[in-house]
C-alpha cells in the first residue's frame, strides 16, 4: 500500500487503516521482498518515515535527486504520523512486507532485529555501498548493535530544557552548565513566584530525562538485558513529580492535557520544558515567546548523564535489493545538497559533510547548533544506554501512566507497580 510522492495527506492517512489491502500484497510483495525490477535494469525501492507534511515535502525532494544520481533505482515513498507508522510497520513485517529502507529509532533496533526483520548494513559498507566514515561525534557507531550494522544515523539530538526566555529573565533565572537539581528547584520556585507561571510543565512521562537523572547517579533506564533501575528508584521520581504539581512548580497536568497537541510551554502554563533539542523549532512556531536552550541539572555540579540521539535509516533483510538500498543511505547521509534541504527537520545532521554544507542562519536552529557544539566541547556526552527488545513497550507505558499519574487516576504505589508488571512482561517476550 505505497503512496506516491505529492500524495495528499487524507489519501496516506486513509491508507494505513487499509489492512485488508496490505494482507492482500503478502503474497506477491514477500516474493520480491518488497522491491521491483523492470526489463531495462530499473529496480524500485520502498521507503517509509513517520512524520508531518513538512517532513515529507522535504524528503521528497531529496528524493528527486537522489533519482536523478541514479536513474535506474525508482523510489516510492510512504509516511505517517509516528503512532500510525508503527501500527502500520508491525503489520507490514509480520506478513513478510516491510519497506526496503525505512527510518528508525535506538528503540526498537533489538524488537526488529530479533524478528528478523533488519538487514546488517556491514557487508554493504565492506563492498563500498556504504560509506561510515565522516560521522560527527562518535554517531558511526550508534546503530551498532551486537556487532551488526542495523541503522545509520541522519541527524543528531540531545535532552535540553527549552526555556521561555523573557519569562526566566523576569524571574531572574540565568541556567548555568553544572547547575544541580537543587537550584533547578529554587528557580522553578523563582518562576512561579514572581511570574504567576509553573516553573516547568512536569516531569511524570519523561523516560529520557529520567534516564539521564538515573546516569548521572551510577544506574540507567535500561541495560542490555531490562530496567536498570529499582521501585524504590522510581517511587522517588514520581513522588518528586507528585509534590512539584502540587505545590505549582510544576503544570497542572489536566490543563497540559486539555491543551494538547499544543505544548504547555509555547500554551504559557510554563515557563520550560525538557525535551530534545531540536524541537526548539516547534515552541517557535506555537508560541508567542522567544524560546532558548539552557543546560540540563546535574547531581554533583558535572555529569549530565547526556548522549547524542538520532534518527536513523535501516534496510528489511527481506530487499532483494541490498545495494541499491545502501547507496540510497549513502546518499541519504552523504550528500550536501539533502542536507540543505532538511535543515535541523531530523536533528543536526549527523555526517560533517553535511552538517557544513547547511549553516542555519535564523537565531533558533543556530542555538540549537551551538547547544551540541558546546556539548562535544564540554565532554559531557557518554555513549547512549542500551535498548532491550521491548523497550518501545517500556517508553510507551512509561509515558502513559505517568500522565494517568498526573491526572490523579493512579497513586505512586500504583503506578510504579503497573510500570514493573508492564515492563516485565515486555522485556520477558
Amino acid at each position: 500500500m505505497q503512496q506516491g510522492r505529492g500524495v495528499e495527506r487524507r489519501t496516506v492517512l486513509k491508507a494505513a487503516g487499509a489492512s485488508l489491502a496490505v494482507t492482500g500484497l503478502g503474497a506477491t510483495a514477500t516474493a520480491c521482498g518488497g522491491g521491483s525490477g523492470s526489463g531495462d535494469g530499473t529496480v524500485t525501492i520502498r521507503y517509509a518515515w513517520w512524520g508531518a507534511e513538512d517532513r515529507a515535502r522535504r524528503i521528497n525532494k531529496t528524493i528527486d535527486l537522489f533519482e536523478k544520481k541514479y536513474p535506474k533505482i525508482r523510489v516510492k515513498t510512504d509516511f505517517q504520523p509516528y503512532t500510525d507508522f508503527w501500527k502500520k510497520f508491525n503489520t507490514q513485517a509480520s506478513g513478510g512486507n516491510p519497506p526496503d529502507v525505512f527510518q528508525n529509532a535506538i528503540g526498537f533496533l533489538r524488537k526488529y532485529d530479533a524478528k528478523n526483520v533488519l538487514l546488517d548494513l556491514k557487508e554493504q559498507v565492506k563492498a563500498g555501498n556504504l560509506r561510515m566514515e565522516g560521522f560527527r561525534a562518535g554517531l558511526d557507531t550508534f546503530g551498532e548493535i551486537d556487532g551488526k550494522l542495523l541503522g545509520v544515523p541522519v541527524g543528531s539530538n540531545s535532552m535540553a530544557l527549552v526555556i521561555d526566555k523573557p519569562v526566566y529573565a523576569r524571574a531572574g533565572v540565568t541556567p548555568e552548565t553544572g547547575w544541580t537539581w537543587d537550584d533547578f528547584d529554587e528557580a522553578m520556585a523563582r518562576v512561579r513566584d514572581r511570574t504567576g507561571r509553573a516553573g516547568d510543565s512536569g516531569m511524570y512521562g519523561v523516560m529520557y530525562l529520567y534516564d539521564l537523572y538515573l546516569r548521572q547517579n551510577g544506574k540507567a533506564f535500561f541495560t542490555e538485558d531490562g530496567l536498570g533501575f529499582t521501585e524504590a528508584d522510581l517511587t522517588r521520581w514520581w513522588t518528586k513529580a507528585e509534590k512539584g504539581v502540587r505545590s505549582g512548580l510544576f503544570a497542572d497536568p489536566k490543563k497540559v492535557a486539555q491543551i494538547k497537541p499544543k505544548s504547555a510551554l509555547s500554551a504559557e502554563l510554563a515557563g520550560s520544558e525538557f525535551t530534545w533539542d531540536n524541537f526548539t523549532v516547534r515552541y517557535t512556531s506555537e508560541g508567542r515567546s522567544e524560546y532558548g536552550l539552557a543546560p540540563i541539572p546535574t547531581t554533583d555540579g558535572k555529569r549530565t548523564g547526556q548522549y547524542l540521539g538520532s534518527l536513523m535509516l535501516s534496510a528489511s533483510r527481506r530487499t532483494q535489493h541490498p545495494v541499491e538500498v545502501a547507496k540510497f543511505i549513502d546518499f541519504m547521509v552523504h550528500d550536501p545538497e539533502v542536507a540543505k534541504i532538511m535543515g535541523y527537520d531530523r536533528g543536526v545532521p549527523a555526517t560533517t559533510a553535511q552538517y557544513e554544507a547547511y549553516r542555519p542562519t535564523d537565531a533558533v536552529n543556530k542555538a540549537i547548533a551551538a547547544y551540541e557544539e558546546s556539548l562535544v566541547q564540554a565532554g559531557v556526552l557518554e555513549p547512549i544506554t542500551p535498548h532491550p527488545n521491548g523497550a518501545d513497550i517500556c517508553e510507551a507505558a512509561f509515558l502513559r501512566i505517568g500522565e494517568e499519574l498526573g491526572l490523579g487516576k493512579r497513586s505512586v504505589p500504583d503506578a510504579v507497580e503497573q510500570f514493573f508488571n508492564e515492563s516485565k512482561t515486555a522485556l520477558s517476550s
